[in-house]
């Protein structure tokens, strides 16, 4: 398995928003960009560790501005981070009026991948970061990855000591 540079894992899908992709709005709906998001975070993953690589949570997407249909949707995916068998994909999502030229930067997403290999989790090449940016961004997801974690045990704590209590006590936590 070879080593990557995060460079080395880059990836560009587009496609052109059409009437099938609006909201009630007129707007282009959430629904197709959360898809179109996911696609890029398999490809990018799968590009960069070789092997199927499944969804395992969307960590968090941004919706910085509308797109509108007729809008070219291009998707800009790397690999931000590479545990043991796990990445983070950093994915930027840029529309751009093709009439006017202009783009904008109107989302940007994280997503948690694992890699796959005879239906279990596999190993994934390590990730080489070059630049001052790589560093920084590998370092950022490595503590959203361990911030993760903790949210979820508390969460974990939290649900237990809610399904312990009495129905008298979760009344009472419901009172403004």
């Amino acid at each position: 398995m070879k080593d990557k540079t995060v460079n080395e894992t880059r990836l560009r899908l587009a496609q052109v928003m059409t009437p099938n992709d609006a909201n009630i709005l007129g707007n282009v709906f959430g629904g197709s960009i959360l898809a179109m998001i996911d696609l890029t975070a398999s490809a990018t993953s799968q590009q960069f560790a070789g092997t199927t690589c499944v969804t395992a949570a969307f960590d968090r997407v941004d919706f910085h501005e509308p797109i509108e249909v007729g809008n070219l949707v291009t998707m800009e995916g790397y690999i931000a981070y590479a545990g043991r068998t796990s990445m983070e994909v950093t994915i930027d999502v840029y529309a751009t009026n093709l009439a006017k030229g202009v783009e904008r930067h109107t989302n940007t997403a994280r997503v948690t991948m694992v890699a796959i290999r005879d239906g279990k989790p596999a190993a994934v090449p390590k990730l080489i970061c070059e630049t001052r940016e790589d560093k920084i961004n590998f370092l950022l997801a490595r503590d959203r990855r361990a911030r993760r974690n903790v949210h979820l045990e508390d969460l974990e704590r939290s649900k237990a000591q809610l399904e312990n209590s009495t129905e008298e006590e979760l009344n009472r936590l419901l009172l403004p």
